[in-house]
């Protein structure tokens, strides 16, 4: 079983706001102690003592909106066109990209087809891919005319959606998803800005598909999640008691009532990345600013800005995880959503940082063991040369990442590390 004891470290627990001078043991997949102050743990106790040079000891980043398998689509309906092997391919380059970017742990919020997750899932589970932790997805369950549905009456087309309509389709389509061995289901219960035909405020899946869904799900013990921008879609997820609702930009003052009364159970999501850089960032794809207000996206920004204030008000469990994966979002960026909170939804840094860690543990299904530094928990540490407390955007990319440690093994060691440069 290996160990290591990290000396002169930075450690930011995940917990506190503060970060403090101290030391942390590994021992074998789990942190076994961590002490504040200096030669408080003896370096008996460790086969490995390393000297952090006063880097930022942290948890590992957790990805709550993730899209492995989108592989920097323009549309929606190039991900049913790439085949299946390159498919398969390219996501298990994302897969160890985005643990190179910090990422140490994953949580899918849909695979662009039906066994891409699983299969990635298990290569890292059985050690021949170096990825994240991983909880695979299945497609998005949609019905006709929902985000998803890219078909032309004219024309069958595939996308990143399963289409079902009614109890029994849906009951069909979420049980498929189980035999394959997913981990999470997700429903898109709303339209979308990017689809013309079910916009954002439309509600597409009835509340009685949605209740039907669901309680298949959990029967299997899979977790649940959704896509619902329009208050109404929200109160319907509510309603039929799913896990995490993703987006809520239009949530009203009864579907934030809503959402606080049942914050113990239910965690939230704002996928912020995708509509933030078709507003600020869409030139570099073609997106004008005509196009983009004519889309209503500015509209859309607003609201989920003045919707994140609001949860941040109420203590709602957000998580980072922006839709990362499409040509607008490329993969690898995913940590500039941890600025994002500070920016637009008034977090302080620690809470943002708070969002990306322990917040997302409880979403991966390991609250209090993942996320966290602390004596028991799960041992996915990062080595960061600089303070994200101070500036979130070292977070951002490799180049700052000195140490990246996922279940007690080093995929970036420091002491061999190109970017290894005590101060």
């Amino acid at each position: 079983m290996s160990s290591y004891l990290f000396r002169n470290v930075t450690v930011w627990d995940g917990i506190n706001d503060e970060a403090y001078e101290g030391e942390v043991l590994v021992e074998g997949n789990r942190i076994k102690t961590v002490a504040r102050g200096a030669n408080q743990i003896s370096s008996e106790n460790a086969a490995e003592v390393i000297d952090g040079h006063k880097r930022f000891l942290m948890p590992g980043l957790v990805e709550g909106h993730c899209h492995l398998s989108f592989v920097g689509p323009t549309r929606n309906q190039d991900l049913g066109e790439i085949p299946p092997e390159e498919h398969l391919l390219k996501t298990c380059r994302n897969a160890t990209m985005i643990l190179n970017h910090g990422f140490t742990s994953c949580y899918s919020a849909a695979s662009a087809k039906l066994r891409i997750d699983v299969v990635v899932r298990q290569e890292i589970e059985d050690g021949y891919l170096a990825g994240p932790r991983y909880r695979a997805a299945g497609p998005e369950i949609t019905v006709t005319g929902g985000l998803g549905d890219e078909r032309k009456a004219h024309m069958h087309a595939e996308s990143f959606g399963m289409l079902a309509d009614g109890r029994d389709e849906i009951r069909r389509a979420v049980r498929l998803c189980c035999r394959e061995n997913v981990d999470n289901v997700k429903f898109n219960v709303s339209g979308d800005e990017f689809v013309g035909h079910a916009r954002a405020e439309i509600v597409s899946l009835s509340e009685e598909e949605l209740r039907v869904g669901v309680e298949t799900a959990h029967d299997w013990g899979k977790r649940v999640a959704c896509h619902s921008r329009a208050a109404e879609s929200v109160k319907r997820a509510v309603r039929a008691g799913v896990d995490c609702i993703y987006h809520c930009d239009f949530a009203d003052e009864e579907a934030l009532d809503m959402l606080e009364s049942v914050k113990h159970r239910v965690i939230v999501g704002p996928a912020f990345g995708l509509v933030h850089n078709s507003v600020f960032e869409g030139d570099v794809v073609g997106l004008t600013k005509e196009v983009v207000d004519r889309m209503g996206l500015p509209r859309k920004l607003e609201h989920t800005v003045a919707t994140y204030h609001e949860m941040r008000k109420r203590g709602m469990r957000v998580v980072v995880g922006g839709d990362y994966g499409f040509t607008i979002t490329p993969m690898g960026q995913n940590a500039r959503d941890i600025g994002h909170f500070v920016k637009f939804f008034g977090y302080t840094p620690a809470e943002a940082l708070k969002c990306a860690t322990a917040v997302g543990g409880d979403l991966m299904g390991h609250k209090g063991e993942l996320g966290v530094i602390t004596a028991g928990a799960l041992a996915d540490i990062l080595l960061v040369d600089g303070n994200p407390l101070l500036d979130q955007s070292v977070l951002v990319g490799p180049s700052k990442f000195d140490m990246i440690m996922k279940d007690g093994s080093m995929y970036r060691d420091p002491r061999n590390s190109a970017v290894w440069r005590p101060h």
